[in-house]
């Protein structure tokens, strides 16, 4: 359980504690593991982001729980923590990736994407009268080295990955992938292993008539290099094939 600091080295984000810590920035950081849950796959194809949605009343209109963002017809963002500071960093990606467009008429370079964002989340860590996002983002897509897979975290680190989760559900998810995830898979089967991993943690499971509204599931195919957010009919064909070809070991979803 986090708990906070008996001094007063909270009170302002450029302060640091004798031991060297920002406390705002472990404030951030803890926003970002109580949020909903979200898993990036790099796959020999292509990329592979799902995310946890939580539908908390039934007169909520589901279409306006996103979680997952198109950046650029190559790119997109998934994101765990507080989505009103998210929505400002991905407008901010998006700006940036049409400057690159329109200033080279090329596809920004999804690491050049994901160092602007993690500048802007730094330069947040040590200006007075602000505070730190309290969102990671999940920055996937694919340019001309490749698929990638980045995460950007509170205190503006950028770290790539080939499998990776974020959120409330990270350390299940992430032992899960540890075992499972394989470097050579396809688009397919990632999105299988995605939504398995996912079940382990998303409150009743993946089942049921409502299961597309428990899971947000996004793609970028390196052939096409083109984002794609998977329908609620495409994501119950995933759900029932990840059902049958699940680990043995793991909960049934």
């Amino acid at each position: 359980m986090f708990a906070p600091p008996e001094t007063g080295y909270d009170r302002a984000i450029t302060i640091f504690s004798p031991d060297g810590r920002l406390f705002q920035v472990e404030y951030a950081i803890e926003a970002v593991r109580r949020g909903t849950t979200a898993i990036g796959l790099r796959a020999a194809n292509g990329v592979v982001l799902a995310v946890e949605k939580r539908i908390l009343s039934k007169l909520v209109e589901e279409f306006t729980i996103e979680k997952i963002f198109k950046l650029d017809e190559h790119s997109g963002a998934a994101i765990a923590g507080l989505t009103a500071d998210a929505r400002i960093l991905i407008n901010q990606a998006r700006v940036q990736a049409q400057i690159n467009r329109l200033t080279y008429d090329e596809d920004i370079p999804i690491e050049t994407l994901t160092r602007y964002i993690g500048d802007l989340k730094q330069r947040y860590t040590q200006t007075a009268g602000v505070r730190p996002f309290g969102v990671k983002l999940l920055i996937a897509g694919v340019d001309d080295t490749g698929p990638k897979l980045y995460v950007t975290d509170p205190s503006g680190t950028y770290i790539g990955y080939q499998a990776v989760a974020i959120g409330s559900g990270e350390q299940t998810c992430t032992e899960f992938l540890e075992k499972e995830y394989k470097e050579n898979a396809d688009l397919n089967d990632s999105i299988k292993l995605a939504l398995n991993a996912l079940a382990l943690v998303v409150e009743g499971g993946l089942e049921g008539d409502d299961v597309a509204q428990k899971v947000e599931v996004a793609i970028i195919d390196s052939e096409t290099r083109t984002f794609t957010k998977l329908s609620d009919d495409e994501i119950k064909k995933f759900v029932e094939a990840a059902q049958r070809e699940r680990p043995e070991d793991t909960t049934p979803i």
